[in-house]
Parts: structure tokens; C-alpha cells; sequence
């Protein structure tokens, strides 16, 4: 199957000025928009004059932005996570999996574009990918529901998972949703057990599962399919129960104290990996992932390498033990 060039495929290219900055970015989009000012001289023939101040400016921007990412908070990582540039997940399967083949429909009811699910080849052994695709402009945005996945996209993933233990295939899941979609179409069709099974089907599989949080990790819409051996996490990614605007909602009945509940319900993966939730975070190129997607995409593919061959080895048995012991470790410590 073959995805077009999205709009991340080239967000390192852009110059500043096409960049898309969130709030507490204004003071690195001033200074980048500075430098993008002064290699545009330099390109018409300034450049012996302009050229200390272009290094001296270039370097300041770089160390704003440095500073900036390393103190992120937790709403901050929040708005990083839901980026429009982020990489997706057909950028992440253009990126690291060849011959990619989806599988599409439940044998129930449909076909649900949030999840999509496929066999493929990665870095030479042969897998199951699955996750949400958000899309990248408001017609894909629709066509996949902004990775909101209805029971027939989970009942899907229970399908594909099961060929996969049939045919003793790894199973990749890339995480990023605000979670399973709540209509009352989806309620309807068995919104709620068709999570269940998924993760069930998750927790029982024999052959090593691996799931990287690349985005949001929301809810159910999220365990679903990363109930894994190893679950892994980008540095800016976040993982919550839900999100911290319905926290709020319910906790102060004020969606405006969506912040409060980001920083209150520890949902980071540096928060995540303290508490034994996650297994491993995933650094990010600086600025996040939206500035060098092609780099985020490269490190997400070489964690789960690593993690891949470490469960290979293992029989069917030791594979279901370990993922067992590791999520009933959650609930005895946590």
C-alpha cells in the first residue's frame, strides 16, 4: 500500500514562517522568524555583512528552543502531543514497514478508517502493525474520525491479532488517539466490549506484542491495542485515563482546568516511566517530533527493534507470563 507525502514527510524543510508554533513557542517563532529574515539578505547577496549576526541569532534560537523543551510541563507536552505537524501513523508505516498490506473490516458490521490495521515487513521480519491514523487536513481528518475508533475498528483489531498468533507474528501497535470514539452509534454497537475484547485479546496473544505511544494515549481508545509486552513511549507523548479536558470536566465541572488536570494526573512518560507504567521513553529530536519527523520516526523504529529481539526468544508461554506479570505488577505497586 502506498500513503502520500504528508505534510510531515517535510516540516524540516520548511522555513519558519510555514511552521505552525503553539502559544508558549512565541518567543523561539520570533527569533526563528529573525533568522529566516537574515538568510533571505544573505541570499541576495548580504551575506558578508549579515553574517555574525545570522550565527549569533542562529545560535540563540537554538538554545531557545533547547530551553524551552527541556522544561516542558504537562500541558505543555499536552499541546506538543497533539501537534498538527506530529508524524502519523501512515508516516510512521511509510517510514519503517515495506510491502505494507491493510486488512480492512470487522466481518461484523464495517470498516473503521481510525485504526488501521496490516502485515508488513520490519527491518526484515515479517509483522502485524496496527494503530490510529488522525489525518493531516480536514477531508482525512473526517474519513478517519481524528483517530477515534468505533467497536468495529477494535473488533477489526481482535481479528488481525489473531491472524497474527495463527501465523506467529510479532504484533507493532503505534498509539495515538484522544481515545475510542463516545457517539451514541459506537454505544450502540458495543462500544465498551468490543475495548474489552481487544484487550483481552492483547493480554492472551502468544506471540511478543509492542506498543509505542507516538502521540496521545487516551483512555481506552488506547489500552485496546497496547496492552503489549513492551510499551514504549515518545518524550512528549502523554498517556492518561482521559483527557485532561474531560478530567476537568468531571473532577471541577470546568473544562478551562484542563492544565490543573494535566499536571495533577501525572499522565508524561517521565511521570509514566517512575511508576512502572511504560518501559521505556523515547527521546525526541529537539522542538519534538514535528521538527524532524523523519529523525522521531528513525528512533521509534529502533526502540521497537530493541525491544522486538529481546522477546523473540522467548516461548509462547514465557511471552504471555511476562506480559501478565507485568500489568498485574501495575496494580500491586502503582
Amino acid at each position: 500500500m502506498t500513503f502520500p507525502v504528508s505534510p510531515q514527510d517535510q516540516a524540516a524543510l520548511r522555513p519558519a514562517s510555514a511552521r505552525s508554533y503553539l502559544d508558549f513557542e512565541k518567543p523561539v517563532a520570533e527569533l526563528e522568524a529573525k533568522v529566516q529574515e537574515l538568510r533571505s539578505l544573505a541570499a541576495d547577496g548580504e551575506g558578508v555583512q549579515i553574517s555574525d549576526e545570522l550565527f549569533r541569532l542562529e545560535g540563540k534560537s537554538e538554545k531557545a528552543l533547547a530551553d524551552l523543551y527541556a522544561s516542558l510541563t504537562p500541558w505543555q507536552k499536552t499541546q506538543v502531543a497533539r501537534h498538527p505537524q506530529r508524524p502519523h501513523f501512515t508516516d510512521y508505516v511509510k517510514g519503517l514497514i515495506t510491502d505494507f498490506s491493510p486488512l480492512s473490516g470487522d466481518r461484523q458490521f464495517g470498516e473503521d478508517a481510525a485504526l488501521i490495521c496490516g502485515l508488513g515487513w520490519f527491518r526484515g521480519y515479517a509483522v502485524c502493525v496496527m494503530g490510529q491514523e488522525k489525518g493531516t487536513d480536514t477531508a482525512a481528518r473526517i474519513k478517519h474520525n481524528f483517530g477515534m475508533a468505533r467497536p468495529e475498528g477494535y473488533r477489526k483489531a481482535v481479528r488481525v491479532m489473531q491472524l497474527a498468533a495463527r501465523f506467529n507474528l510479532p504484533v507493532i501497535s503505534l498509539v495515538d488517539t484522544p481515545g475510542a470514539f463516545p457517539g451514541v452509534d459506537a454505544e450502540e454497537r458495543g462500544q465498551a466490549e468490543a475495548i474489552a475484547r481487544a484487550t483481552d485479546a492483547s493480554l492472551s496473544l502468544g506471540v511478543p506484542n509492542i506498543a509505542a505511544i507516538v502521540g496521545e494515549g487516551g483512555s481506552g481508545g488506547a489500552i485496546a491495542i497496547a496492552t503489549c509486552n513492551r510499551v514504549l513511549m515518545l518524550e512528549h507523548a502523554i498517556y492518561t485515563v482521559a483527557s485532561p479536558e474531560a478530567s476537568a470536566s468531571i473532577l471541577w465541572r470546568d473544562a478551562a482546568k484542563a492544565e490543573d488536570a494535566a499536571t495533577t494526573m501525572k499522565i508524561t512518560a517521565q511521570d509514566l516511566y517512575r511508576f512502572g507504567i511504560i518501559d521505556a521513553i523515547i527521546a525526541e529530536p529537539v522542538g519534538g517530533a514535528h521538527r524532524d519527523p523523519a529523525a522521531a520516526i528513525q528512533a521509534v523504529g529502533d526502540a521497537v527493534q530493541r525491544a522486538l529481539e529481546g522477546l523473540l526468544p522467548l516461548s509462547h508461554e514465557e511471552i504471555r507470563r511476562s506480559r501478565a506479570d507485568k500489568f498485574l505488577a501495575i496494580g500491586r505497586t502503582v
